[in-house]
């Protein structure tokens, strides 16, 4: 059975910690929080009731952690060889790009994931989100090769009791799946160091990898770990 260890704390600390033990991860997938384009027209991102924060560019109060933080520190817990997916969208590509491949990450491609909903903005509506793949080392090619760089998979977001969002930016479970089955064997070691909700955590359950999991919002993370407890069956 798979391992799963989920930190409600701030990412940097606890990867510092991981890599003074020495430890290292097989995979890194995550999502991270980033800076979005401001919003001041209505869309479908909240209506009139848009919050303050998308209108300033921020999807959440936690997202002050750079990717100068983070960046060099997950190069130093990848294993060589190890893949490595970030997502993110065009406002933060260049940056992201430069500074990743500058702390020694190979940039292999951008994967896209397009989405079923469309958001509104000013110039085009948009529709897919970059998966940026990049590797540590030497290069190991994925699992399932004939896997297309544009992965459309449908998703319903999670509501809760009062109807909103439980993560305004969750993933699905299958796209977390489609990358981690490629990049990696069963009981080897995923990494998410902004895992939200918890949707790596559930498709390494799935797929029977291990799983550390760190989100620094309480809320989230309590959904997180009911959410990837009732997989383990507990």
């Amino acid at each position: 059975m798979s391992e799963c260890i989920l930190y409600n704390d701030d990412c940097i600390k606890v990867m510092d910690k991981m890599i003074e033990e020495g430890k290292n991860v097989d995979l890194i997938v995550c999502d991270p929080p980033y800076l979005t384009t401001s919003r001041g027209n209505n869309g479908n991102s909240g209506g009139m009731f848009l919050k303050k924060i998308n209108m300033i560019g921020k999807v959440f109060d936690n997202n002050t952690c750079s990717v100068q933080q983070w960046g060099k520190r997950i190069y130093t817990l990848l294993k060589d060889g190890g893949h490595c997916y970030i997502m993110t969208n065009h406002k933060n590509l260049i940056e992201y790009l430069n500074v990743l491949t500058g702390y020694g990450f190979k940039f292999i491609k951008s994967l896209i994931w397009k989405k079923d909903n469309k958001i509104m903005g000013q110039f085009f509506m948009s529709q897919f989100e970059y998966i940026l793949f990049f590797r540590k080392g030497r290069g190991i090619k994925i699992n399932n090769c004939g896997t297309s760089d544009i992965l459309e998979v449908p998703h319903k977001k999670l509501k809760g009791a009062d109807g909103q969002n439980l993560h305004d930016t969750e993933k699905p479970v299958k796209l977390m799946e489609i990358l981690i089955e490629n990049s990696t064997k069963e009981n080897e070691v995923v990494l998410d160091f902004a895992m939200g909700i918890g949707t790596t955590g559930i498709a390494c359950k799935n797929l029977n990898r291990n799983f550390i999991g760190i989100e620094i919002d309480e809320t989230y993370f309590n959904i997180a770990e009911e959410r990837i407890n009732e997989v383990h069956g507990e």
